[in-house]
Order: C-alpha cells, then sequence, then structure tokens
C-alpha cells in the first residue's frame, strides 16, 4: 500500500469509528522549510478550532509490519487526548489588543523559507528569521496556533517592532527558557520513549538549579516546542554565559532546541558545521532542520556569531 492509499485508508476508518458529528479529513499543508505534510483534520461541530495529526510517522510504522487497525486506534486514543472542548474566542483576533497577550515568536531558516518570508512580517537573527504566531493552546500533548501574517499584521494596525516587543515579553512569560545538562535532557529523552507520564524534578540552570556539570547542555522551553526561539530571547544567552564563565558554541540541533558546549580549542568552527549538518542530514527530520551552521557567543563581547556575522543579546539588544 502506497502513502496515499495509506492515508485515504486511514481517513475512511476514522470516519467509521468518530461519533458525535466529528467528521475526520485528509489535510495537506506548507510546514517550516517548505516541507509538504498530510494529516488527518477533525472537525467538530461548534468547535471553531480543528486538531490535525500528521501521518508519515505512523505510515513509516505500517510499513515496518504494524497493523492498519491498530495504527487507527492509536491515532484515536492520540486525538482523545488533544481534542478541543470548547471554541477560541474569534472576536478576539478581529483587533490586536484581543491577541497581544498571545503573541509568541519561533526562529525559522531564512534560505530555506523565502516564500514564507515573503508574507508573514519577521526579524533577521544571522542565517534565520524570528517569525510571528499566536499561542490559542499550549499543553504537553501539543500547542494550538495562528500564523501572524501582513494581512493580520494590516488589519490590526501594527509593526513588526511591536510584534517584536510584545512577543519577546510573552515567550517569557507563556514559554519560559530551560536550561540544562545533557544528562538531564537523555533522561527526559529516555522516560518519553517508555511512556512514562511526568518527568524527573525540573533542571533549569537559569532559574538557579544546583547540578553537577557537564560538558553539553540543551537550550530549550518549557513545552520543548519551537524552543530553539530561546537563543533570541533577551539576555539568555548572556545569563548562560554567566553561568558556564566562558565563551560557548550553539549547535542548533533542530528547530526545537540547541546544543551548548563550553569552549575549547581542540575542535574547530569547520569541525563543528560539519558535525550539524551531518546530524542534519541523518538524525533530524527535513522540517525541523533550524540551520547547518553552529554559533560562536563571546562572552566579553556579548554577541553570538558566525564566521564574520554577529548578533548582540537576542535581536532586540
Amino acid at each position: 500500500m502506497d502513502y496515499r492509499t495509506f492515508t485515504c485508508a486511514v481517513e475512511k476508518q476514522m470516519n467509521q469509528k468518530m461519533t458525535g458529528g466529528v467528521k475526520a479529513g485528509l489535510y495537506t499543508t506548507t510546514k517550516n522549510n517548505g516541507k509538504e505534510r498530510t494529516g488527518i483534520l477533525f472537525e467538530t461541530p461548534g468547535i471553531n478550532i480543528s486538531p490535525t495529526i500528521y501521518l508519515e510517522e505512523y505510515y513509516q510504522s505500517y510499513r515496518q509490519g504494524a497493523d492498519l487497525e491498530k495504527i487507527v486506534d492509536e491515532i484515536m486514543k492520540f486525538y482523545e487526548e488533544i481534542k478541543q472542548e470548547k471554541s477560541w474566542d474569534y472576536e478576539r483576533i478581529l483587533n490586536y489588543e484581543g491577541v497581544r497577550d498571545r503573541i509568541v515568536f519561533k526562529l525559522v531558516n531564512t534560505m530555506k523559507n523565502r516564500k514564507f518570508l515573503d508574507v508573514v512580517p519577521h526579524i533577521p537573527f544571522l542565517d534565520l528569521s524570528a517569525v510571528f504566531y499566536v499561542l490559542l493552546e499550549a499543553t504537553p500533548e501539543g500547542t494550538a496556533a495562528m500564523t501572524v501574517n501582513k494581512t493580520h499584521m494590516k488589519q490590526w494596525g501594527v509593526e513588526t517592532d511591536t510584534l517584536w516587543k510584545d512577543a519577546a515579553r510573552n515567550c517569557r512569560r507563556l514559554l519560559p527558557a530551560e536550561f540544562f545538562t545533557m544528562n538531564y535532557a537523555l533522561r527526559e529523552m529516555l522516560r518519553k520513549s517508555a511512556g512514562c507520564r511526568g518527568k524527573d524534578a525540573v533542571e533549569n540552570l537559569l532559574a538557579g538549579d544546583d547540578c553537577p556539570r557537564d560538558g553539553m547542555y540543551v537550550l530549550s522551553n518549557k513545552l520543548r516546542n519551537y524552543g530553539a526561539a530561546c537563543i533570541a530571547y533577551p539576555h539568555v544567552l548572556e545569563m548562560i554565559g554567566g553561568i558556564l564563565g566562558t565563551d560557548y558554541y550553539v549547535l542548533p540541533s533542530s528547530v526545537h532546541e540547541v546544543v551548548i558546549v563550553p569552549y575549547c580549542d581542540n575542535i574547530t568552527a569547520a569541525e563543528l558545521d560539519e558535525m550539524v549538518r551531518d546530524i542534519n542530514l541523518t538524525q533530524v527530520a527535513d522540517e525541523e532542520v533550524l540551520s547547518d551552521h553552529a554559533y560562536l557567543y563571546d562572552v566579553k563581547a556579548g554577541y553570538l556569531k558566525r564566521g564574520t556575522e554577529f548578533m548582540t543579546g537576542g535581536v532586540a539588544g
């Protein structure tokens, strides 16, 4: 069964199982880095938020021998966890004051998202761009969000600088940065893969937590969703420099997090770039790739740089 046939079969079985007037339909969209993804979109009568569950990973399980009916049951179970019980107040989206406290931002690769960046307000950040969205809902199971485009900005009567100032403030409140050891990150990953609910006591060096130091660290946000944006939060890089007490490399492992490595004379920027490119090719989904370059944060000068480029202490300085 090819992928198209698989998605149609899933759609058919989902609709046979849905109750309460909920309809499941195929939905294809262009995601980060111009990559298309196909999923099942669930429409519930009287609810204006429609969650989508993408099917590529489920198709891989099917090709590896998983039973189609069991896959559909897994999707149903996931839907029950993320389904919306009430509508978002659409009237709030019509004026800026209604969404001002929910505007946040994420980082995307500039070159790989040129068409997307033509229609959305954005701020350059090295070889990346900060783009804005309205965070409608945020839970450990996922987020509901609306991308801010230039039509919204015109309707609201706001400029990009205003979006940035509000997003930078809101991110620290809604998606606070967490900086932790690689050892903690691996434990968190193992617990998730084992299906364990909850997690270890939260480790966050930015909050003053005292823990054994590591050779590698991870920076992300509380939800681990588009957490690489934390490198553009005002003062976060400066705080990490104070914690480590040395210059450090920032390795963009995906759009969801970056790896922090204290500076070492034994490795060159070119070697780190090669490492990042290799990980992107072999370990990271195309739509989750952030950049093929490593960055260096100069503690004394207070800026993040790649080659001759630099950005001082976050997008806004």
